[in-house]
């Protein structure tokens, strides 16, 4: 009874009063009139309450999120089911689930007059803002009688996992040689062998399909030779991100830090698709994942996954450990760097293997601006230190358009150092 009494509204606890009033009145008055209005008016919200308390025990519901993981700035769907079970009626019904702010409002639904035979559909979108693991939910059912004497809250359904994964832009073309060979453009072990441009050959052996005989070369060297049909060998790409809490600026889906992350899935993605195996590690040589180049889309997700749960580290400076992975070219999104961390990448990573790098100019993230003439004075210190240990570096800005900056970086021999989508 406490518990039924518990969900009484402010309506029902008048009425109840005041039912308690006249009752007292007609002892008072000696009015049995008034003394049965009273045990009615009493009695009225005390059976809705117990009518109510029993009827919540029966409403049950499933959600289903479509689909389970989503892209930030892409659309996704809760849907709901509703039902109830056993022949008592139920009144109004008002639902509402726990959504957080990064994935859009808060949605409300109210239910009239549920049915017992059927289950009742219920929908409503997500739109996230913003990368994360999220949870959506818990639902809660707020139970009210017609009279609105009596309210009931309920949970009918706990948390749902929803992996909201970085925004991936297509990208188009590869750094000259990306991915053959180890540091010198991979063009010179394309064109090893003898005759026709892209042709590898080697020495016939027995069992060889004769064919593949390259006849060009077996007359130069006056051997048979056969054609090499298989993809040269490739020794992937490591994507470095720098994730650190200091070295970047701003909050929210504009941040600095939102920008690397998802220039980094878009570059690792890209290369994955292209054929390469892709390492991804963070500014301190963990591993974060490590897709090879054939598979289907599970490496893809296994890239954004590691992406989407990724949090600012508190570390100040980079310390890169570990096997920098020989063979390996490095592309390394950066945030702020010192001189220090300079001198720790150029360490990590030996002059003769190709290393590029995008450079966020951090500084104007907070600022808003994004020309070459106010860019921060410690951003062309850290490129120019860069370029002098060999590294292909360009500079991006908050209004940088991801493919123009990958483009320059596959560009990097030639133009270096040019802020994408502000004045020149």
């Amino acid at each position: 009874m406490l518990r039924a009494l518990s969900g009484l509204t402010t309506r029902g606890r008048c009425l109840l009063a005041a039912g308690i009033a006249a009752a007292v009145c007609s002892f008072v008055l000696n009015e049995r009139d008034l003394l049965r209005v009273a045990l009615f008016v009493v009695a009225l919200p005390l059976l809705v309450a117990v009518f109510i308390s029993a009827t919540r025990l029966r409403i049950g519901a499933t959600r289903a999120l479509h689909p389970q993981r989503v892209a930030v700035g892409g659309n996704g769907e809760v849907q709901l089911e509703l039902w109830r079970s056993g022949r008592l009626p139920a009144g109004e019904i008002l639902l509402e689930d726990g959504v957080p702010y990064a994935l859009g409002s808060r949605p409300r639904f109210v239910v009239e007059r549920l049915p017992h035979d059927r289950r009742v559909a219920l929908r409503y979108p997500l739109q996230p803002v913003l990368r994360g693991v999220q949870q959506v939910g818990p639902l809660r059912a707020t139970i009210t009688d017609p009279f609105g004497l009596c309210e009931f809250e309920r949970e009918l359904i706990g948390h749902s996992r929803l992996v909201v994964v970085p925004r991936v832009v297509p990208l188009w073309g590869l750094p000259s040689g990306a991915g053959i060979g180890v540091g010198d453009d991979g063009t010179v072990r394309l064109h090893a062998g003898q005759g026709e441009p892209d042709v590898i050959v080697r020495q016939y052996r027995q069992g060889d399909d004769l064919r593949k005989v390259h006849w060009r070369s077996t007359a130069r060297r006056d051997e048979i030779m056969v054609r090499v049909e298989e993809r040269p060998w490739r020794g992937g790409t490591t994507v470095l991100l720098d994730h650190r809490a200091a070295a970047h600026h701003g909050s929210g889906p504009a941040a600095s830090l939102e920008w690397a992350v998802s220039f980094a899935a878009s570059a690792a993605l890209h290369l994955r698709r292209s054929g390469h195996r892709v390492r991804l590690i963070s500014e301190h040589g963990v591993t974060l994942a490590d897709a090879p180049g054939e598979g289907g889309d599970h490496y893809d997700n296994v890239i954004l996954d590691a992406l989407a749960a990724l949090q600012p580290a508190h570390q100040r400076d980079i310390t890169l450990a570990g096997d920098p992975g020989e063979g390996q070219e490095l592309i390394a999104v950066l945030g702020t760097v010192s001189t220090e961390a300079v001198h720790e990448l150029t360490q990590y990573r030996p002059r003769g293997i190709r290393s590029l790098a995008v450079l966020l100019d951090t500084p104007t993230w907070s600022a808003g601006v994004s020309a070459p003439e106010q860019r921060a004075a410690a951003t062309e210190d850290s490129a120019s230190l860069l370029r002098a240990a060999g590294w292909g570096v360009v500079i991006a800005g908050p209004g940088s358009p991801m493919p123009q900056v990958w483009a320059e970086l596959c560009r990097a021999g030639a133009r270096r150092g040019t802020l994408i989508g502000g004045p020149r």
